[in-house]
């Protein structure tokens, strides 16, 4: 009988270890969609915070950063900003999935 794991895997025996994959992998998932990751830019001038679920949480902008004249700026900061928090927040993912999918390039 084939070995997975050290043990002779039967069909039951590989099932509950899948199911019990499944489950650990959707809990990293969710701890993952718990935290919050920042993104800054301007120097700090502009703080973006989104959830590891992908979504903003927050937007603070400093006071000095606002200029009426330059709103061109103050939005590629904001842009900035969260494109950082997203993407740190993805990377996230990525690296936590990559331990249970053993850096198949599967979607989730």
């Amino acid at each position: 009988m084939p070995k997975f794991g050290g043990a002779p895997m039967g069909g039951a025996n590989m099932m509950k270890q899948m199911q019990k994959m499944q489950q650990d992998m959707l809990k990293a998932q969710a701890d993952i969609e718990a935290r919050e990751f920042t993104g800054t830019s301007g120097g700090g001038a502009v703080k973006a915070v989104a959830g590891g679920d992908r979504f903003l949480r927050s937007l603070v902008v400093a006071p000095d950063a606002i200029d009426p004249d330059d709103a061109e700026m103050l939005q590629d900061l904001i842009v900035t900003a969260v494109n950082e928090a997203l993407k740190t927040a993805e990377d996230a993912m990525t690296s936590v999935m990559q331990r249970f999918t053993g850096g198949l390039n599967l979607p989730f």
